[in-house]
């Protein structure tokens, strides 16, 4: 029997998550990535699996089935990684009544728990104690330094699975069962566009008459924390219980957003909330911001940087404040409510796309589900 093939178009977190699902499936997998390495979304965000952040469900449990596959290739590949799971902190009632609300509705399907004021101060040295009452622990939140992981993930397969990668190699055309980079082309039985919003230059009009934005984020890295000092689990504000579907569980929930309305105007405007993690050479990633829309200003705004620390400050302390680097990552997002932007663009060519903010927790999950179904 002839050994099926497929070709992929990105050489991120998607396209590897793809390639994984349809190698351990016997496929020929050969990637194309125009760049010399992938450094999109997938290196520019927080190295967060979260399953936290999804609604208990089918989602959570894509989440979980995801830090699943991303423990056993680290643990394979010798990947970095750090189960430290996470803190949300609560420094008013309201935010502590919908952590409360969140435990009560999810204790049974999660591993989370209500913790008081003294038991989160123990979960983590740079949490700050001023006000604080309480926080969320949940234990299933995993780190790894993206940056780092997608390139160490792309080694891995191409040396367990045999997967061929052609970098610097940017597809223009597709013609099934051909893919063309200018003179040069390729066959195989199917091929899989993940690349992001790029698909827009392969299929334009489909783009175009998709429900599909763009999200432009600003993050920041600070330095190495001295003395080896770690901050524990990732940290994240009660703004972050707002931006996340999993916390629509709360009753409460819409009272805590209408205060924030007031308090953090600002904040919701550029769609802020906060959260930090720690990298395995003790550099903090902190952000972010959320800005839709089509075409994004390339240019940082400092102003968004200061909002992001200034609330930091409300629920962290750390040992060195100095910022090493400074950037921002556009990913695309499905505007009508959708996870996930999967669609056959004509006979022979799939389209995986739309994970939104969601791309290194749901990835590995997602694509091993709809490669396992087919």
């Amino acid at each position: 029997m002839k050994q099926p093939s497929a070709i992929i178009i990105g050489a991120g977190i998607v396209g590897l998550a793809t390639a994984r699902a349809l190698a351990i499936r016997g496929y020929k997998v050969t990637v194309f990535e125009r760049n010399e390495r992938a450094v999109g979304a997938s290196i520019r965000n927080f190295g967060m699996v979260w399953p936290i952040g999804q609604a208990t469900g089918p989602l959570f449990e894509r989440a979980m089935l995801s830090r699943s596959i991303w423990k056993e290739i680290c643990t394979e590949a010798r990947v970095w990684h750090d189960e430290v799971g996470s803190l949300h902190l609560a420094y008013s009632a309201d935010e502590l009544q919908v952590i409360s609300e969140y435990v009560e509705v999810n204790h049974q399907y999660r591993d989370c728990s209500l913790l008081n004021a003294k038991q989160a101060m123990q979960k983590s040295p740079a949490v700050n104690p001023a006000r604080l009452k309480g926080a969320l622990w949940s234990a299933e939140e995993m780190i790894v330094e993206s940056r780092v992981a997608v390139g160490q993930i792309a080694v891995y397969l191409a040396e367990k699975y045999d997967v061929e990668f052609f970098w610097n190699t940017a597809i223009s055309q597709i013609d099934p069962p051909a893919v063309k980079s200018g003179k040069r082309s390729w066959q195989a039985d199917e091929i899989f566009v993940c690349s992001g919003a790029d698909f827009e230059t392969l299929y334009p009009e489909l783009f175009l008459a998709t429900q599909i934005t763009k999200c432009k984020l600003q993050m920041m890295r600070l330095v190495s924390q001295p003395d080896e000092w770690r901050i524990g689990p990732a940290l994240c504000g009660g703004l972050s219980m707002i931006h996340y579907p999993g916390f629509q569980a709360a009753a409460s929930l819409p009272e805590l957003r209408k205060r924030y309305e007031g308090q953090y105007g600002k904040y919701l405007e550029w769609g802020i909330h906060v959260m930090a993690s720690q990298n395995g050479s003790g550099e903090l990633t902190i952000g972010d911001s959320h800005e839709y829309g089509l075409v994004h200003d390339p240019f940082d705004k400092e102003f968004i940087n200061n909002l992001i620390i200034a609330y930091l400050q409300t629920f962290a302390i750390f040992k060195d404040w100095k910022m090493m680097q400074s950037w921002h990552g556009i990913y695309p997002k499905m505007t009508n409510g959708q996870t996930e932007f999967i669609t056959e663009a004509e006979p022979g060519v799939t389209i995986i796309n739309g994970l939104g903010g969601n791309g290194m927790t749901l990835s590995f999950g997602l694509c091993e589900q709809y490669i396992a179904k087919r």
